[in-house]
């Protein structure tokens, strides 16, 4: 064995301190962006049952949702409506005093410090559970982006700190880009839903929001996910349209798009730990099959690993509270 010669790795792996004065990668509660479902009435609290240990919040428990992030040195949230009223053209996206327009006015008054999002699509407005204007039983590309843009100026009016637009329609970044900027909002940037898969990893999202579409699905307008070079053109085309971050959804499955996407495109990009994500690790984690904490972590520092900036998580408060132990 005296002639034997090969790298020795393990030297910087041997001890707990050594592993973390090289680490590469890192998770900063800074990083986490929390998902929030706010809905109309009063004293309501529900739980959604494929996702433990997230509910629906009405306003009056929204601050107490609001505290909990602080204290968890959580910067940022992104807010999600459920209104108590749906119709075809889902104009309760873009009324003045719409459940998220009064959720981020509410936000912006208590916690001026936090940024918040704003979700900008149509599909729990809707009737039809769509996220477009559907005519002749296909959704409207261009007539759509007209009550998007609403949607976005109203979120903008009410305070949003950016408006992240998730609803896959061809153009949607320059209509609201131009919408923002004729209303006197040319500081909010577009958090842009660039890369988002027609996946079936949505699944609890729509039952915590509302939102199935009532007939067919989203292929027309989501991507399919067996494709990798559409990313980069979608992506593409909302960085000439004027996005200022770009969302790969969901994430898990597309770290291998994450990755080319950021090596392709000088913006923050976020990565969206969809709701299905979420839900098979909280129900392996209660069957004790897997160690919640260490999967959880290890999971998002490989979104971090492949480029992501920032988490949009349903894990954003779990993770907080590991980290700061």
């Amino acid at each position: 064995m005296k002639d034997l010669q090969f790298k020795r790795h393990r030297r910087l792996r041997r001890t707990d301190s050594m592993r973390a004065l090289v680490r590469e990668t890192h998770l900063r509660t800074e990083d986490l962006i929390y998902p929030i479902f706010v809905v109309e009435g009063e004293n309501i609290k529900n739980p959604v049952g494929s996702m433990p240990g997230v509910h629906q919040v009405s306003l009056d428990h929204l601050n107490e949702e609001m505290d909990e992030l602080v204290r968890l040195d959580i910067k940022s949230v992104i807010v999600f409506g459920v209104p108590a009223e749906k119709d075809d053209v889902g104009s309760q996206a873009y009324h003045e005093e719409g459940i998220v327009q009064r959720a981020i006015g509410q936000i912006k008054e208590n916690f001026p410090s936090l940024t918040v999002v704003a979700d900008t699509c149509l599909c729990q407005y809707t009737d039809h559970g769509h996220c477009g204007i559907v005519r002749d039983g296909d959704i409207a590309n261009d007539e759509s982006l007209t009550y998007i843009t609403k949607t976005a100026v109203t979120q903008a009016k009410a305070g949003a700190d950016v408006i992240a637009p998730s609803n896959m329609m061809d153009g949607f970044v320059a209509a609201i880009r131009q919408g923002l900027d004729e209303e006197g909002f040319s500081h909010i940037p577009v958090m842009s839903y660039a890369v988002k898969y027609a996946s079936s990893f949505y699944g609890p999202f729509r039952d915590a929001a509302h939102s199935s579409p009532q007939f067919g699905d989203r292929r027309a307008y989501q991507m399919d996910p067996a494709n990798r070079l559409e990313a980069l053109r979608e992506a593409e085309s909302d960085v000439e349209e004027g996005a200022d971050f770009l969302i790969v959804k969901p994430a898990l499955a597309y770290l291998d798009i994450m990755r080319e996407v950021k090596d392709r495109f000088n913006l923050p990009l976020v990565a969206y730990n969809v709701s299905g994500e979420y839900s098979m690790i909280k129900a392996a984690a209660q069957n004790g099959w897997v160690n919640e904490e260490e999967i959880v972590l290890e999971k998002l520092t490989s979104m971090k690993r492949a480029g992501a900036d920032l988490i949009i998580t349903y894990f954003a408060k779990d993770a907080a509270r590991w980290l700061n132990q």
